[in-house]
């Protein structure tokens, strides 16, 4: 589904979260908390998905910065942690991946997410389809 980007309301947005490059702790917690708040809501506007891109690559480059010893956030480490911040169970996610089976692997990581799957999850956890995509 395409939605109709509106510069004034994606400048508003702008404005009222004030992106910048990531330089501390709490900024990168107060970004994660701006995109985390943004999949409780029942439903993300073109702006606020856009914003939530911007960001990503923001906490990205933090992270490559100042933990890059650590795993980065991979396609499936997002998957674990939303499932956990929205207590969703394997078996809910059936419906998007086509079995209990499927589920399993791509949980255990030895299967990737396909695009078809990725978008899927978007629409689940109301977040850009290629957060999900490697």
């Amino acid at each position: 589904m395409t939605l109709t980007f509106n510069r004034a309301a994606y400048a508003n947005l702008l404005a009222d979260v004030l992106p910048q490059p990531i330089r501390s702790q709490a900024e990168y917690d107060r970004v994660l908390g701006i995109i985390e708040a943004s999949m409780n809501k029942e439903a993300v506007s073109s702006e606020e998905e856009q914003l939530i891109d911007l960001f990503v690559i923001l906490v990205e480059k933090f992270e490559s910065e100042h933990y890059p010893s650590q795993n980065r956030s991979t396609p499936h480490s997002r998957l674990l942690h939303l499932m956990d911040a929205n207590d969703v169970q394997p078996a809910d996610l059936v419906s998007i991946f086509g079995s209990s089976d499927r589920v399993l692997e791509v949980i255990d990581g030895k299967q990737s997410i396909d695009l078809n799957q990725a978008e899927k999850l978007g629409n689940r956890f109301n977040l850009p389809s290629k957060l999900f995509l490697a």
